[in-house]
């Protein structure tokens, strides 16, 4: 039996930022204006070769009951999943940005 000593540790997994949330229609985010231009000047930040690996459906829109939205955007680059995560408060304002990889792409 193998034992691990003190420099054995699993990866601690990451808290997921959408806890709380829940799955929001796209047509209530096109009737956000502020939230859809924030999303999309962020996009254009997004260096050309991320740009090239946004998912067919890269953008999912969230909200959570209080008046707080949470716009996901998805992308495979280097072989790896993606998530930019964009959190507003209930003024439509980006108080939070989280990017994180979860798991591997086909890219």
């Amino acid at each position: 039996m193998f034992l691990c000593g003190f420099g054995c540790s699993s990866p601690k997994p990451i808290p997921d930022p959408l806890a709380g949330f829940h799955v929001s229609s796209l047509g209530n985010l096109d009737k956000n204006k502020a939230i859809t231009d924030d999303c999309n000047d962020y996009i254009q930040t997004l260096s050309p070769e991320e740009k090239k690996y946004l998912g067919p459906s890269p953008i999912g829109f969230f909200e959570d009951g209080t008046g707080q939205h949470a716009v996901e955007i998805k992308l495979g680059l280097n072989g790896a999943n993606w998530h930019h995560v964009l959190i507003y408060d209930k003024n439509n304002k980006r108080i939070k940005t989280i990017k994180y990889v979860s798991g591997n792409s086909m890219s």
